[in-house]
């Protein structure tokens, strides 16, 4: 997945699908300046790591982000840092609450 998320390209897709979600292929191509090979391939990478789910239409192949993977390192990777973080600011207000009754 992360080596999904590296490209710039692939992430410009991304946020096509979180503006406007459920996009056909031609879609998609009309909004970024890429080859309708370029957006296959890196959809194809996008679905791979499972960032982007496919939906059957009829004759219609609708793309949709799949934000599950992202919360899941948000969750992993990004949450337990932001704790620590959050119990400083908690302490230092606490701190500077208690300077303040003291003055």
């Amino acid at each position: 997945m992360f080596k999904a998320l590296a490209d710039g390209g692939r992430r410009r897709l991304m946020d096509a699908l979180r503006e406007q979600n459920g996009q056909t292929l031609g879609e998609m191509c009309a909004h970024l300046e890429m080859s309708r090979q370029a957006v296959t391939q890196h959809l194809g990478v996008l679905e791979a790591a499972g960032l982007v789910a496919v939906v059957w239409q009829g004759r219609q192949k609708l793309h949709y982000l799949n934000p599950v993977p992202l919360f899941e390192i948000s969750e992993r990777w990004i949450r337990p840092f932001e704790r620590g973080r959050l119990g400083a600011l908690r302490d230092l207000k606490a701190r500077l609450e208690e300077r303040d009754e003291e003055t």
